[in-house]
């Protein structure tokens, strides 16, 4: 056995309709999303015991399985009620819950395959917040042809191209590799890129070469209610590094300040306003969320 297989936690997760410890969940060797990555994820952050942004991130779950003609097997209830199930044991601590809906297992043929069940699987892993000396700082990131499919909107399983995306950084020890399509600004490899400049939050827009993050909706109203000028538009590379701040964002992420990319400062250097703004704002919507779950599970008014 490999030492990182021997330390598989024995935490409790989802595989179709059972409940079982993670490092004993077992799926079919022909299920599709093994042989061929036909299927979809989801990755909702948890804090304070609930999940954020439940609804936008389930919304994109049935986005994503619409594209690939795979019908949802879940009500949302049902999905809340997992992941209520298994974030509970962990309190209060920040966690994430990953959901992987695959079209389910067949013999190995290209073509899609009719009534297959689909399957489903859900897990759940500790959160670690990202410290404040790397906030306060701003990371280095790294940038990269977006050599991926043309369906990115797509939350797809076939992750092969931003695994490779993700080692370009790992390689330079930067936090993340920023991609563009002929020199217009997509996204990084596992995360949203926002740029600012002269007080206004820019980003990509939404299409199919974007995985249209959580955030986008997110920013757009944090935006707005801190009355910072928001806009979606085509973004050059030379804007990008022109720009007076880069800052990714992702739920795991939550958002970050790219101090250096390729190693040249953006504006200078250092996290900017917008970012500390939106930051701030980032922390209030998460305790909002959390007091106005447990009131409406209450019964007190929202």
């Amino acid at each position: 056995m490999h030492p990182i297989t021997d330390a598989l936690p024995a935490t409790l997760c989802y595989l179709d309709g059972e409940y079982t410890a993670l490092r004993d969940a077992k799926i079919s060797v022909l299920d599709r999303g093994f042989i061929f990555g036909d299927g979809v994820y989801e990755y909702v952050p948890v804090y304070f015991g609930q999940p954020f942004c439940f609804e936008e991130h389930m919304a994109r779950l049935d986005r994503s399985l619409a594209e690939l003609q795979i019908e949802n097997p879940l009500s949302l209830a049902q999905w809340r009620e997992i992941v209520m199930r298994l974030v509970a044991p962990a309190g209060d601590a920040p966690q994430s819950v990953y959901f992987q809906v695959t079209r389910g297992v067949a013999p190995r043929d290209h073509a899609m395959v009719r009534g297959l069940r689909p399957t489903v699987f859900v897990m759940v892993n500790p959160l670690p917040p990202i410290s404040d000396a790397i906030r306060a700082k701003g990371v280095a990131c790294v940038t990269a042809a977006d050599f991926r499919w043309q369906k990115a909107h797509i939350k797809s399983t076939s992750l092969l191209g931003a695994v490779l995306a993700r080692q370009i950084s790992v390689e330079a020890g930067a936090a993340e590799t920023i991609m563009f399509r002929d020199d217009w600004l997509s996204e990084a490899s596992s995360s949203n890129v926002w740029i600012v400049k002269d007080g206004k939050l820019m980003g990509p827009p939404k299409n199919n070469l974007v995985l249209t993050g959580i955030r986008y909706g997110l920013f757009e109203r944090m935006s707005k209610t801190l009355g910072i000028p928001f806009e979606l538009l085509p973004i050059s590379r030379e804007e990008v590094f022109a720009a007076d701040e880069v800052i990714i964002s992702s739920a795991s992420k939550e958002l970050l300040p790219v101090a250096t990319l390729d190693g040249k400062p953006i504006g200078n250097g250092r996290p900017g306003p917008i970012y500390e703004s939106l930051y701030k704002a980032y922390q209030e919507a998460k305790v909002h969320n959390a007091r106005k779950q447990q009131e409406q599970k209450h019964g007190a008014p929202a």
